[in-house]
């Protein structure tokens, strides 16, 4: 079959499943990743013969699409901060506003020198490997407790070539010895379970509940472990930043406050959306 005959089937078989201009992004991306075709190729390649196994591969993409796995499980790989990151089912799909955290990061410590980051529940790696690219001074540590998650960071760290240090440990139950941090990070599990309504297929039936949810009547279970452990684990000065709920800011502040956590900012996202906060010790 031609590109051109393809991208009419590809349309069509997505017909109802998709906007269409979702539908033409993801064309686009498997034409990329399987023909290594850019967008702006694919009008100058549009009689290049597609077949064998690359054009099994677009079957079997389309009906995976159709069962609304998400493209990047599909492809294997996402971008993450101009960075390239392998994903599949064991960890999350880097998101937008977790990169904008990790800007934040990257811009408030860029000056400083011989700096050690914790990364607190880790799964793709790409926050730690993100800020080990950035803060080249910097000694990064990930923590996750998935050992499926830590094995794809691993991936990761050696497909960016960068080097960071990776820890397998729950962190409510971590014996964490003698390391001290000035910047600990995380984007914990914050997704409610009465919030599962308003989530998409794709997330729900394929990306693991283990790194979303939490319980109705202790959301910010985890934040609450995490800012106690920060406490010990934190040089004087050190810094906090966590990913959040969006519902729960004022809550999440409150809790850092009661921590002892000063010079609070929260901050929201390109949607004015309270999405990250960082306190100081």
């Amino acid at each position: 079959m031609i590109l051109k005959s393809l991208k009419t089937y590809f349309n069509k078989e997505l017909s109802g499943y998709y906007p269409e201009t979702e539908t033409e992004s993801f064309f686009h991306i498997l034409t990329e990743s399987l023909l290594r075709l850019k967008r702006i190729d694919i009008a100058l390649n549009l009689y290049q013969v597609v077949s064998g196994k690359k054009y099994d591969k677009f079957q079997d993409a389309i009906k995976r699409l159709q069962n609304y796995e998400p493209i990047q499980y599909i492809i294997g790989d996402t971008e993450f901060y101009g960075l390239k990151f392998k994903v599949d089912s064991s960890v999350l799909i880097p998101r937008p506003e977790t990169e904008e955290l990790v800007d934040w990061i990257i811009k408030e410590n860029q000056t400083e020198t011989s700096i050690s980051i914790l990364d607190i529940g880790t799964g793709s790696g790409c926050i730690a490997i993100t800020l080990a690219k950035h803060l080249p001074s910097a000694k990064v540590y990930a923590l996750d407790v998935s050992v499926e998650a830590l094995k794809v960071a691993q991936q990761n760290a050696l497909l960016n070539s960068l080097e960071v240090e990776f820890i397998e440990a729950d962190v409510l139950d971590w014996n964490h010895g003698e390391l001290k941090f000035d910047i600990i990070v995380s984007n914990p599990p914050y997704v409610r379970e009465l919030e599962k309504e308003a989530m998409s297929a794709n997330v729900l039936n394929y990306e693991p509940h283990l790194a979303l949810f939490v319980k109705d009547d202790d959301a910010l279970s985890f934040y609450r472990k995490i800012s106690q452990l920060s406490k010990m684990l934190l040089k004087p000065k050190g810094q906090l930043y966590f990913e959040i709920n969006e519902n729960l800011g004022q809550d999440t502040k409150q809790l850092m406050v009661q921590d002892e956590f000063k010079q609070l900012e929260l901050k929201q996202d390109v949607f004015n959306k309270d999405r990250m906060i960082k306190g100081v010790l």
